[in-house]
């Protein structure tokens, strides 16, 4: 007798350890997909978000879980730049490597030319008779040389130095570390590369550049939305939210993977509805699952939503946001757990008693990610991201081989747990 149960738990064991395989297997094709390069970062050039938008509306569908209204998408329009072109960098004869060393600003416009090259004296911010020298010798249709730090401070210069500094054919910022890139909603005047500073030559004399770029007045983006409805209080909704967006490409030859951001929450996002779909975990509560688009434009699908929700926000419990969710060997943050004590303390609680992660933070309001619009309207939520692990980050080294997922199944186990005693508590009426 002892034998067969000892041999009932270990098969037992083994088909939860090959379920969690499973769903881990599973998670990483999701976040294999979203980084591919066929999806281009995932931005606004060759049709790269749109097609994160596919496939996650595919998912959805596949889930069997419902639209709300007729449609999963929800449709928007915003301006966007975009480096059509890989942009080409040689310096005294010397290319530099696109994605490495360089990449074009996401404001740039487009330019190209062989130019002098020619270093900012920084003695024009303390010293005016330095400046009056170097701006003398004039920057005209030559490529002007700073250091990222020495932005801000041209922007402070006298008007008329400020307008020689838009007669240079080209900006050259040099940046320390790793070379970080946005989204742009407009063009800079001037053509604008970020180069690497352990990259650039001392007493480099010239250079030689191409930029292709285009601003798209009207760029057509889309949130999907999809539901499950709840078995005893649909009217109570809780949301789980999670931009698939990110940087996009510049050209064939430079793209921004965004494995952590966020793939990685894309990638919980479609777990938790993976898992509420299935008839035996139908929630009491709707739950409604929110795939933002352009949060890295400055959080436009969350903002679009909120000026236009597909139900009434009241009826939100709780929204939980879900970014940056690939590490956790340090713990995970709660942004907004200042603010709602009360629900930080049942996910404290929740997470003393399973000890699913080695600690969780708490931080105030923060408008860093697409629960700040929710919030702003009245709603409560969170914003969770993991600590420690990766580094990357708005750049090329954001893949997803190098994605650690330390702690992404529990992390996974804390929401269920946390959504489940979310709708055992009595609402409280406003």
């Amino acid at each position: 007798m002892n034998k067969c149960i000892a041999l009932l738990l270990l098969v037992l064991c083994l088909g939860n350890t090959t379920l969690l395989a499973q769903n881990m297997d599973r998670m990483r094709q999701t976040t294999d997909t979203l980084t591919s390069k066929s999806m281009y970062g995932r931005g606004y050039t060759f049709h790269g978000d749109r097609k994160a938008a596919e496939y996650i509306r595919h998912q959805f569908e596949e889930m069997a879980l419902a639209p709300i209204g007729n449609s999963y998408f929800q449709p928007f329009s915003f301006p966007v730049n975009r480096i059509l072109e890989t942009p080409l960098l040689q310096v005294d004869g010397k290319a530099l490597t696109p994605g490495q060393d360089f990449v074009a600003r996401a404001a740039s416009p487009s330019g190209e030319g062989t130019l002098a090259a020619i270093m900012l004296d920084t003695m024009v911010f303390s010293d005016a008779k330095a400046a009056r020298k170097f701006f003398k010798k004039g920057v005209t249709g030559k490529a002007l040389v700073f250091r990222q730090q020495d932005k801000k401070r041209l922007q402070q210069l006298p008007q008329e130095y400020q307008q020689q500094l838009q007669q240079a054919k080209l900006h050259i910022i040099l940046q320390k570390g790793a070379l970080l890139t946005t989204v742009a909603r407009q063009q800079e005047p001037v053509p604008v590369l970020e180069v690497a500073e352990a990259a650039w030559p001392k007493q480099a004399k010239k250079v030689s550049f191409s930029i292709k770029a285009e601003l798209n007045p009207q760029h057509q983006a889309r949130n999907v939305i999809a539901l499950v409805r709840g078995s005893q209080q649909p009217d109570s909704v809780i949301v789980f939210s999670a931009h698939y967006d990110h940087l996009g490409s510049q050209g064939e030859g430079i793209y921004f993977p965004g494995a952590n951001d966020n793939a990685s929450g894309t990638a919980m996002l479609l777990e938790l509805a993976r898992h509420y779909s299935q008839p035996q975990n139908q929630p009491r509560y709707s739950i409604v699952f929110m795939a933002f688009a352009a949060e890295e434009a400055g959080l436009l699908g969350s903002i679009y939503y909120t000026q236009h929700p597909l139900f009434p926000l009241q009826n939100i419990r709780f929204l939980v946001n879900l970014d940056l969710l690939g590490t956790g060997s340090e713990g995970m943050m709660a942004v907004n757990g200042k603010v709602h004590e009360k629900e930080f303390q049942l996910l404290q609680r929740l997470n003393d008693e399973k000890h699913y992660l080695p600690q969780i933070k708490s931080r105030g309001k923060a408008a860093n990610s697409d629960h700040y619009p929710f919030s702003e309207a009245g709603v409560s939520s969170f914003f969770f991201y993991t600590l420690g692990g990766t580094s990357a980050y708005h750049n090329t080294n954001d893949f997803a081989s190098q994605l650690p997922l330390t702690k992404f199944s529990e992390v996974f186990a804390l929401i269920k747990d946390f959504t489940g005693a979310l709708m055992k508590q009595p609402q409280e009426t406003n």
